[in-house]
């Protein structure tokens, strides 16, 4: 195994030695990048007290891995540190830890249940994406903000609440959930608020997520909303039709993407852009009418819209 001199630097085991427990010496303060990655033999390793930083990449793919515990002396964990550990059941985070940065547990399969601790502000990018066994994730009162994709594809969670200090969530952050029937917000959060389940700004002006797995057939969108965020109801199999309300200017990108069941939508005659990739996929679209309010449609727009009865607007 590779180590600094000092032994205080963990820099890299062999991917393919064949013992399945580690105990990391009590020397070492830091895990480097990617230095347990593609270990697949591995099943337990143990952290010492003595770690503070756990580098980028630095058990991604370990394919046996079922198990860590973090110590509290470590403050941070580096992008896609435990990414793509398809094995790993659970997970215990410390509140020495403040942020979970971008990829840190993507596409962990076996991933059932993770306990924030009330020290982490920020979830990063597709932090937990593809954590597709994920049942139940409780985010702590002091999380701020949440990023891109952060649970893109989480599909077995039903709920999640969004609590009091968030005032930034990004795009696609809760979309493909194929069970999610609804997103809560606290009532005493400033930016957002959940209407029927529906995760709006808190003015009402932006629809930011409408949830994938809610059954309804139809939605009319309320009278206060102006734009309609990126990818907000994308792969939303149950809807087949969707009203917009003259006060809407804006559809932003990816808004009703593989949409597979929509066959009607009504623009209201306020809209102005259509954005790329709207309605992409959105394979039973039968009729849309385009308003003379509309100055841009984005590239794409109606991509892969195979039963359109207007076929000039397969060339957007």
């Amino acid at each position: 195994i590779l180590f600094s001199k000092d032994e205080t630097l963990l820099h890299t085991y062999p991917a393919g030695k064949p013992d399945t427990s580690y105990i990391i010496p009590d020397s070492v303060t830091s895990i480097g990048d990617s230095a347990f990655a593609w270990c697949k033999s591995l099943k337990e390793i143990i952290i010492p007290n003595s770690i503070t930083s756990i580098g980028t990449s630095a058990f991604a793919w370990c394919d046996s891995l079922k198990q860590i515990i973090i110590p509290n002396s470590v403050t941070s964990i580096g992008d896609s540190a435990f990414a793509w550990c398809i094995s790993l059941k659970e997970i215990i985070i410390p509140n020495s830890v403040t942020s979970i940065e971008d990829w840190a547990f993507a596409c962990c399969d076996s991933l059932t249940e993770i306990i924030i601790p009330d020290s982490v502000t920020s979830i990063g990018e597709k932090a937990f994406c593809g954590c597709s066994s994920l049942k139940q994730i409780i985010l702590p009162d002091s999380v701020t903000s949440i990023g891109d994709d952060a649970f893109y594809n989480c599909s077995s969670l039903e709920e999640i609440i969004i609590p009091d200090l968030v005032t930034s969530i990004g795009i696609s952050a809760f979309s493909v959930w194929k069970s999610l029937r609804e997103i809560q917000v606290s009532e005493n959060n400033s930016s957002y608020q959940s209407i029927e389940g529906i995760l709006f700004s808190k003015d009402g002006t932006l629809l930011h997520t409408y949830p994938t797995g809610k059954p309804d057939t139809s939605y009319i969108i309320p009278d206060s909303v102006t734009s309609i965020g990126a990818y907000a109801f994308s792969r939303c199999s149950s809807l087949m039709q969707i009203i917009l309300p003259d006060s809407v200017t804006s559809i932003g990108k990816g808004a009703f993407k593989d949409c597979s069941a929509l066959t009607h939508v009504t623009l209201g005659n306020g809209v102005t852009s259509i954005g790329e990739n709207a309605f992409e996929g959105c394979s039973s679209l039968e009729e849309i009418i385009i308003p003379n309010s509309v100055t841009s449609i984005g590239e794409n727009a109606f991509e892969g819209c195979t039963s359109l009865k207007d076929k000039s607007l397969l060339r957007y």
